[in-house]
């Protein structure tokens, strides 16, 4: 996949095939999701697009390459702090998607009225997301010992990254 000019909108149905594509492997690898590693398409797709998220997807080239949900982090006196969700396809991995889609969920979250942006469970081991959300101005809030059971690694911490929109 050439890097080309993303395109940034939301999901459709029409959209479900290539969620799932991108998901799969994700959700099968079971390193950065506490999903489990055998959820099927349709328990999948509900968790991705379950009530109040609303759902985008990144096209690169007229292909998804990309998706993220947006969704209150908490309801009531919570409900004024957003939390997203993102996966890239294996293919387009380093060409800059995760950071587009994070930039143009904070422009969401801040457009529906959202004051700030969480995320609470993010694999200390990842440190490519890691890193990307610091530079996109997140800070480690939190830090959960052990409480992500990798696949390869074992109980790892997960982080909570918070930043004000």
């Amino acid at each position: 996949m050439e890097k080309t000019a993303l395109r940034l909108r939301p999901a459709t149905d029409d959209d479900d095939d290539a969620i799932w594509a991108i998901m799969a492997p994700v959700i099968r690898a079971g390193e950065t999701y506490p999903l489990p590693r055998d959820l099927d398409r349709t328990g999948a797709l509900a968790y991705w697009r379950a009530a109040g998220n609303t759902v985008f997807v990144a096209e690169d080239g007229g292909r998804v390459a990309g998706s993220y949900n947006l969704r209150a982090n908490a309801g009531g006196g919570g409900a004024h702090v957003a939390n997203c969700g993102y996966m890239v396809a294996p293919q387009a991995r380093g060409r800059g998607v995760a950071r587009a889609m994070c930039l143009h969920s904070l422009g969401e979250a801040k457009a529906r009225g959202f004051r700030a942006m969480q995320f609470n469970f993010v694999i200390s081991t990842n440190a490519a997301a890691v890193h990307l959300w610091r530079s996109c101005g997140f800070e480690i809030v939190g830090r959960l010992p052990g409480a992500f059971l990798h696949p390869a690694e074992g109980y790892v911490d997960a982080l909570v990254m918070y930043r004000t929109i």
